[in-house]
């Protein structure tokens, strides 16, 4: 008859083993993506991306181009917290933005 004790070191709980695949991602940082919509105006997603963020009018400009040409453009990163503000912050500028865990 074998021991509890001799059980706990043979065998293997799966959910450790999601466990410790979670633990390797906690390293990527988290983005946030605008979309492109057909409502805002190119200069309005300018002006949000220089007011909410801080860019300079060149690099908001590039970013507006990101999402107006290619449908999206990431326009910061950090931990979930922060990106979860930005989130909102762009909601509330009536942006569409989601965010996702960079890959």
């Amino acid at each position: 008859m074998t021991t509890p004790v001799e059980l706990e070191q043979t065998q293997v709980d799966p959910a450790l083993d999601l466990v410790a695949d979670e633990t390797g991602t906690e390293d990527r940082p988290w983005l946030t993506i605008v979309w492109n919509d057909p409502v805002n105006l190119m200069s309005y997603v300018t002006y949000i991306f220089q007011q909410l963020f801080g860019y300079s009018r060149e690099k908001a400009t590039k970013l507006m181009l990101d999402v107006h040409h290619k449908g999206r453009a990431v326009v910061s990163s950090g931990s979930r917290e922060k990106v979860e503000i930005d989130v909102a912050k762009l909601h509330g500028a009536g942006l569409w933005a989601t965010m996702q865990r960079d890959t």
